[in-house]
């Protein structure tokens, strides 16, 4: 993930800030820019339930359990960087005309601050939908394993949840009971096509643990610590390289440090991102002997993507993991 820090406003500053642009901009809201599915795109007019989701895993729950009920339109657009996101004017008009939002506090608090600011009737807070747990000062061992972006992580809570299909399968079933309540006259095609896509995530759990039952080594490296509720659910550690920019390059220090843990636990690979470079984990990887691969952390579907949705990408990396854990 990228790690270049953004100045943030202060809670009061920003809030304000929002409430202007909502006073200023509502006009905006109903006009039509952009192609449909933009975040900019408006969904009033088309005679559906108009949901605006902060960023692709939101938006792929919505488009599955609202099927041909809902005009679904994403705050962050497909290879931007959602924890970059500053969210704009007319993106915070856009959100106005919506019936429903869906968010995840804490990740994109530009975002939040917006959401809380506007008058759309349903809110849908995913955090509120699972339990969030602190893997920053677990994984390997490491004091600082995750770094700590302003806004990334509310008390230091690993907001990655969707990583985990079981989570992400509470995650569905929260939306799906939002929209039932939101949009009653299509309640009950909600809960079918949101029992349809629990069973799927369920089947997918059921591969991850086949798939990593046996493997020759449980540990594994990535550039940013986006995975430790995968990692946790299916018994393997991540190990993270952290306080790097993943433009800059890795200290003589940690480079060393993920020597020796590779050769201790037979770690074969260095994952990297799609949506940032690949400078880091080549880095390290020639340094430390080893192989780079891809293990997508999910927050948008992009050409370089290895899947056209959410259940094909996590087939892929169930294959990456296989292959650099030596599964049997």
């Amino acid at each position: 993930m990228n790690t270049r820090r953004r100045p943030v406003l202060p809670r009061a500053a920003t809030a304000a800030t929002a409430g202007l642009v909502l006073a200023a901009l509502g006009a905006l809201s109903a006009c039509s820019a952009g192609p449909a599915g933009s975040a900019d795109s408006a969904g009033g007019g088309t005679g559906r339930y108009d949901v605006v989701a902060s960023f692709y895993p939101l938006a792929f729950l919505a488009e599955r359990i609202g099927g041909g009920h809902v005009h679904v339109t994403s705050l962050t657009q497909p290879g931007q960087e959602p924890h970059d996101l500053e969210i704009s004017a007319r993106q915070t008009a856009r959100l106005q005309d919506a019936d429903a939002a869906l968010y995840l506090k804490g990740l994109q608090p530009s975002v939040d601050e917006a959401i809380a600011q506007s008058d759309v009737k349903t809110k849908v807070d995913a955090a509120s939908l699972t339990t969030l747990e602190t893997h920053g000062n677990e994984v390997g061992g490491h004091a600082a394993a995750h770094d700590t972006r302003p806004g990334e992580e509310s008390g230091g809570r690993d907001p990655h949840v969707w990583m985990d299909p079981v989570r992400y399968a509470q995650l569905a079933a929260g939306v799906g009971r939002a929209f039932e309540q939101g949009d009653p006259a299509h309640a009950a095609d909600y809960r079918k096509n949101t029992a349809a896509l629990v069973k799927q995530l369920d089947a997918l759990d059921a591969r991850f643990k086949q798939g990593l039952a046996h493997t020759r080594t449980k540990v594994f490296i990535t550039t940013h610590a986006a995975f430790g509720y995968l990692a946790e659910r299916y018994g393997l550690t991540e190990e993270a390289v952290n306080g790097l920019d993943p433009e800059s390059e890795p200290s003589a220090a940690r480079v060393k440090d993920l020597e020796r843990m590779a050769r201790a636990d037979g770690v074969t690979t260095v994952f990297y991102e799609t949506l940032v470079s690949d400078k880091t984990a080549k880095t390290i990887a020639r340094d430390a002997g080893l192989k780079t691969d891809v293990l997508d952390p999910l927050e948008g579907i992009t050409k370089k993507s290895r899947g056209r949705d959410y259940l094909a990408v996590q087939e892929a990396n169930l294959k990456a993991l296989q292959h650099a854990l030596g599964a049997e």
